[in-house]
């Protein structure tokens, strides 16, 4: 009994007007153009067979997954949301801050760059790997057939396709492949998880965000 793939989705735009990095913080919820990210993710994807939406505990992921229980509530063998601790943002010492505006402010802030490929500010991207990995297990085996979607965030996501594809784990927060309500899709084969696809289907929307200056 498994899942045909597994469908991992990052959460759409926070508003976040003052540009902190929100980490764990509760009550950060999407913006209207951040719901309709979401709304165009699941989307992108009517018609599927999915069984399952399992969503990291946040406020931001879980909004995201409503319109996947919304729009598949037909195929689902669960109808309400899951929750998994384990699809949760890694801890940052700069949560809650504008990482730029506070180490121009405090210069001595910049010690916490020191080792980028552990990564010195905050959980290391091994443990991230771990347990990403085990969730996409769990979740792979928790249903027969069809597919299994987990909304989680950027660094979780991006880890777990750097481990699936065999690459070192450390990776430039400003480099990531993994745009806002994109969709990383695996699935099992020969004995080991691999990548098999990659989407953008709110990327109209995240180019706008950008014109903008709200990204």
């Amino acid at each position: 009994m498994s899942a045909d793939l597994v469908r991992l989705v990052r959460h759409g735009e926070v508003h976040n007007p003052a540009g902190v990095l929100y980490g764990r913080l509760p009550e950060f919820h999407l913006s209207d153009r951040g719901r309709e990210m979401a709304a165009r993710a699941a989307e992108s994807l009517a018609g599927h067979d999915i069984r399952r939406v399992i969503a990291s505990p946040l406020t931001r992921t879980r909004e995201s997954a409503q319109p996947w229980l919304e729009l598949f509530r037909g195929t689902l063998v669960d109808p309400g949301l899951a929750i998994d601790e384990r699809l949760i943002e890694p801890t940052n010492v700069f949560e809650g801050v504008n990482i730029k505006r506070a180490v121009r402010a405090n210069p001595l802030l910049a010690r916490h760059f020191r080792n980028p490929w552990k990564p010195s500010w905050g959980e290391p991207f091994a443990d991230i790997a771990a347990r990403m990995m085990a969730a996409i297990r769990d979740a792979h085996a928790s249903v027969d057939g069809g597919e299994v979607v987990l909304v989680s965030h950027q660094a979780p996501i991006w880890t777990v396709a750097r481990a699936v594809q065999g690459k070192p784990l450390a990776s430039d927060p400003r480099s990531r492949r993994c745009a806002l309500s994109s969709i990383t899709t695996v699935a099992f084969r020969d004995g080991a998880f691999v990548e098999v696809d990659y989407q953008e289907p709110a990327a109209e929307l995240l180019a706008q965000a950008i014109d903008l200056g709200a990204v």
